[in-house]
């Protein structure tokens, strides 16, 4: 007979929760005519227990947990939804999917990890989180002005790169030199395109890959947005949590798209682009181009110059919403996959622990989310790109 494991009752209910799982996401997920309702329901009361092979479904297949924690005496302490992100309404947070509390809590072990590698200490050699503050009354545009000179990245040089692909890179590179880290991960959810975690040393942006490259640029200058306003925040086509504002919290959720927009697609060099055009899908999509952005935020700017009504607008983004597709991302070269979510900085400053014999090969493989016996993998790749 398979006997059950005396696990604590109250971590089962704590990850259950925080994993966004009702007992029935549980019960579904666990695919056992054996595991019922009443089944979950009594190991979180402590009338009954898992088995061992019922725990470790539910801690690695299920809430994500390592196994071990569901034996310790009390839940650990971690940074809720609300309290990362407080420019989001409560409701918006309650009903956030499983999947991005998973990837906001890798998000956390990120941040641990760069503390590590880092001894503490952001390598940046200027950091725009610490060095730049903005009231969250400051009009987008001259908050989009500051930034650019203090990231010295001019509109001249950011539309000489060739395609999107580019231009991400490239801006990748400049916020990490600048002291943001950015990672990123198939978010498996379309309507969330990326997240940030703010923190006095490591802020971080995390980019869903499987969005068109010109958006997820948008999503690094929606987040960095937030950091500098010193909160987390989450870039998603969910609007309506906007109605849900007050205050200042309503005004830093507007003023982060708003920033966005104006970084990337300045209002005074757009008037001169859009001179004696009309305004339809073709040019919409040259000067997409230009800009390296999306046709949404082309049309956005055009709509809150008055260019366009908002019958056209709405039309055209329902329009092109339709008819968009997610690209799947995760099909190719695992490898490959693999350092485009950590990028090159990461990589480079774990694999250097490890060559100066700071770290063993199993904590690079955790570093670097890999197996142990993938890690040469992973080296071969860098050492391809040194």
């Amino acid at each position: 007979m398979v006997k059950p494991i005396p696990v604590n009752p109250a971590l089962l209910t704590w990850a259950r929760e925080t994993a966004g799982l009702s007992i029935k996401d549980v019960v579904e997920s666990m695919k056992l005519k054996s595991v019922t309702s009443e089944t979950v329901n009594a190991w979180e009361a402590g009338t009954d227990y898992p088995t061992y092979a019922q725990l470790k479904k539910l801690a690695y297949k299920i809430y994500k947990r390592p196994l071990a924690l569901f034996f310790f005496p009390n839940p650990p302490v971690e940074e809720t939804p609300k309290q990362a992100f407080r420019t989001l309404p409560d409701y918006e947070i309650n009903n956030l999917p499983s999947r991005m509390r998973l990837l906001i809590r890798n998000a956390r072990a990120m941040q641990l990890n760069l503390s590590e590698l880092y001894d503490n200490a952001n390598p940046a050699k200027k950091n725009v989180v610490k060095d730049l503050s903005f009231d969250p009354n400051v009009e987008a545009d001259k908050m989009a002005i500051a930034i650019r000179k203090y990231l010295q990245v001019d509109i001249q040089e950011q539309t000489k790169w060739k395609d999107s692909e580019i231009a991400l890179k490239a801006w990748r590179d400049i916020l990490e030199d600048n002291g943001v880290f950015i990672f990123k991960d198939a978010f498996q959810l379309k309507d969330f395109s990326g997240f940030c975690l703010y923190d006095d040393q490591f802020p971080i942006i995390y980019v869903n890959n499987s969005k068109a490259k010109n958006r997820q640029i948008f999503t690094l200058f929606h987040e960095l947005a937030h950091l500098l306003f010193r909160t987390g925040g989450i870039d998603t086509r969910i609007e309506k949590y906007i109605d849900f504002l007050v205050g200042e919290n309503r005004l830093i959720e507007i003023l982060c798209n708003r920033f966005a927009g104006e970084f990337l697609v300045p209002s005074e060099d757009f008037r001169q682009i859009v001179r004696g055009r009309q305004i339809d899908d073709n040019s919409i999509q040259f000067i997409a181009d230009h800009y390296n952005v999306s046709r949404e935020v082309i049309l956005r700017k055009a709509f809150d110059l008055n260019l366009v009504d908002q019958r056209y607008y709405q039309d055209k983004v329902e329009e092109w919403r339709k008819s968009l597709k997610e690209k799947k991302r995760d099909g190719g070269d695992y490898y490959k996959t693999k350092s485009a979510y950590l990028g090159e900085k990461y990589l480079g400053t774990a694999f250097s622990r490890y060559y100066h014999n700071r770290i063993s090969i199993e904590q690079l493989s955790e570093y670097l989310g890999v197996k142990v016996k993938n890690v040469a993998g992973m080296e071969q790749l860098l050492l391809n790109k040194a």
